[in-house]
């Protein structure tokens, strides 16, 4: 158990983590030239395209220093601030992390983020400078702002670059020397946490676990404590880059096991495997439960599809602890589920991987939050879907919730980017200089503010400098309206949203006009309206296709044009009385582009 060492990489978006990952895989060997490759570890077709890491990916490698033979276990995690979730996971399953710092773009809003997950959990962190080759890079002003940081010595912090391989065998020095070995008894009853999954067409649910307490043998009975179920461990073993098979498993080991699960929902992140003969008398403290943030309806194209959509949603929970789901039903587009999601990226991921990995074409509602509102007889609800609102007859309050929002910028863009926050509602509760060109703000603004474009906007406004990160800080009381979009007096509930009263006019006058621009236009004209109530703010108005039906009338007496075209508007009064409009799918997510 000495001469294993569990870490993980963390950073900020694009700091280079995959990329030192790939290299530390090359240089302990556990790569093979033939299998190398950029983002080695970045499995998913979508991760490559995109350029960014959405799960973690745990891989074990083999070194040997000074004699000793080591096995490293690592886990490269991502950076964008909605795959939290699977950072925090990551870094329950080690003892250290190597903290990534970019010498070009110095500390962002993330490394912040991600170093204090870290050191909740007593990890230790090593601190790693980054792409130091680039022309750009400031190695002396970004290792001042590391020691600041996390207050340590200037020789503390290692200079590499990922990309040339300079600086990786100093790295793997100092995995072994400051990476405390994992702390376990052999002799104790088997407790393994899982940290992940992922679904087997073939072998069923795969769990990945990191074994805390005793050991673990191929063939033994085990059984998972959250949910009372026994099975065989099948096969268990090491995650190298194929899954190398093993007979035992100790403590301090990472491993996986398959014990031909064919059900879902059997498997929850965060349990505890032990044995049936010696079972743990308690679970190992898991990770804290997710808390969603965003949430959207995601229908089936087609209703008989339903069921389909409900074993693609638990198959892509299972390899994504962080999204939640429960079953709900709309007039416009049949059964579905209510999604929680951690932001609109991660919202965005989902929806691609559903229609990539399950073949399931869907269709997405307007994302919202969730908000309380109090009814005048004391009563409290919980508000996740439009559709829930009450009357505002009976409604006392509403209370929506409240993030504080880290914007880390250079000075050039403390301007724009203040204008953008006040403009979302924002406050501005503290402004620190971290250098003398680049300055965190701190902001405390609703929730529902930032789910749509708010992102986009501060890295367009800032030229992709700024860097942004939230933690939810409780719930405040609101003035909010329900928007409905009306088609031809109906009401589509899958359009309707909550909305600020002070913003309610202009973004309904907004999306009408862009819903204007989405539909085609039919055989009669399609009034697109929004309401707040039964009061109408504003209207649009497809019109017609219209056939020139006059056209074979040359000459004549009026009154046979007039016949004509009275007999085409009784004609196109009865299509539109029997006529429904088809929304395209882009108008559902046009609501989150209102401002290109």
């Amino acid at each position: 158990m000495k001469n294993i060492r569990n870490f993980c990489i963390i950073a900020h978006i694009d700091h280079g983590k995959s990329t030192l990952a790939d290299r530390l895989l090359e240089f302990t060997g556990a790569v093979s030239e033939r299998e190398a490759e950029e983002q080695v570890l970045d499995n998913m077709d979508l991760e490559k395209e995109r350029g960014i890491t959405i799960k973690s990916h745990a891989i074990q490698m083999e070194y040997t220093s000074n004699g000793e033979h080591y096995i490293l276990n690592l886990i490269d995690t991502p950076g964008h601030v909605d795959f939290s979730y699977e950072v925090s996971r990551s870094i329950a399953a080690c003892e250290g992390a190597l903290l990534i710092v970019d010498a070009a773009q110095g500390i962002q809003a993330q490394t912040i983020s991600n170093l204090y997950l870290a050191l909740e959990h007593d990890l230790t962190i090593i601190p790693v400078l980054n792409k130091i080759d680039l022309p750009s890079a400031e190695p002396e002003v970004v290792k001042d702002q590391i020691v600041n940081l996390i207050m340590c010595e200037n020789d503390d912090i290692l200079a590499a670059s990922a990309k040339t391989g300079q600086g990786i065998e100093s790295i793997l020095n100092s995995i072994i020397e400051r990476i405390p070995p994992p702390i376990g008894d052999h002799q104790a009853p088997l407790q393994a946490m899982i940290f992940d999954s992922v679904y087997n067409t073939f072998r069923g649910v795969e769990a990945y676990f990191k074994v805390i307490n005793g050991t673990i043998n191929k063939g033994e009975k085990v059984k998972f404590m959250a949910t009372g179920m026994q099975y065989n461990a099948d096969e268990i073993g090491a995650l190298r880059l194929k899954q190398f098979p093993k007979k035992t498993l100790q403590a301090g080991e990472v491993g996986y096991i398959i014990s031909g699960i064919k059900s879902a929902t059997e498997v929850k992140v965060g349990d505890t495997i032990t044995t049936c003969e010696n079972a743990a008398l308690e679970p190992v403290k898991g990770f804290e439960e997710v808390k969603p943030m965003v949430f959207a309806g995601i229908y089936p194209v087609d209703t008989e599809d339903y069921e389909e959509l409900r074993s693609s949603m638990e198959k892509l929970q299972l390899n994504d602890a962080s999204l939640t789901f429960e079953t709900e039903s709309s007039a416009a587009l049949g059964f579905g589920f209510r999604c929680g999601f951690l932001g609109m990226l991660h919202m965005e991921i989902i929806q691609e991987r559903l229609e990539r990995e399950f073949d399931m074409t869907v269709i997405t509602t307007v994302p919202n939050v969730s908000y309380f509102a109090y009814k005048r007889n004391g009563e409290k609800l919980e508000i996740h879907n439009p559709s829930d609102y009450p009357d505002p007859s009976v409604l006392e309050s509403v209370d929506e919730p409240y993030i504080r929002a880290q914007i880390i910028t250079k000075s050039d863009f403390i301007g724009p980017v203040m204008s953008l926050c006040i403009a979302k509602r924002g406050e501005l509760t503290n402004q620190v200089y971290l250098t003398t060109d680049r300055v965190e703000l701190s902001f405390e603004m609703p929730l529902g503010e930032i789910v749509f474009d708010f992102y986009d906007r501060l890295k367009s406004i800032s030229k992709g400098y700024a860097s942004f990160d939230y933690s939810p800080i409780g719930y405040r009381a609101s003035v909010l309206s329900k928007l409905d979009i009306l088609l031809n007096g109906d009401p589509v509930d899958a359009l309707s949203a909550l909305v600020h009263k002070t913003n309610s006019y202009t973004l309904g006058k907004k999306l009408c006009a862009k819903l204007k621009e989405l539909i085609p236009r039919q055989q009669f004209d399609i009034a697109i309206q929004s309401a707040i109530g039964a009061k109408i703010i504003s209207r649009e108005t497809v019109k017609a296709l219209r056939k020139d039906v006059t056209a074979k009338c040359y000459g004549g007496d009026i009154s046979r044009k007039r016949k004509l075209l009275e007999k085409q508007k009784k004609g196109k009064k009865r299509m539109r009385q029997v006529g429904n409009v088809e929304i395209p799918q882009e108008a559902f997510l046009s609501v989150l582009k209102l401002d290109d």
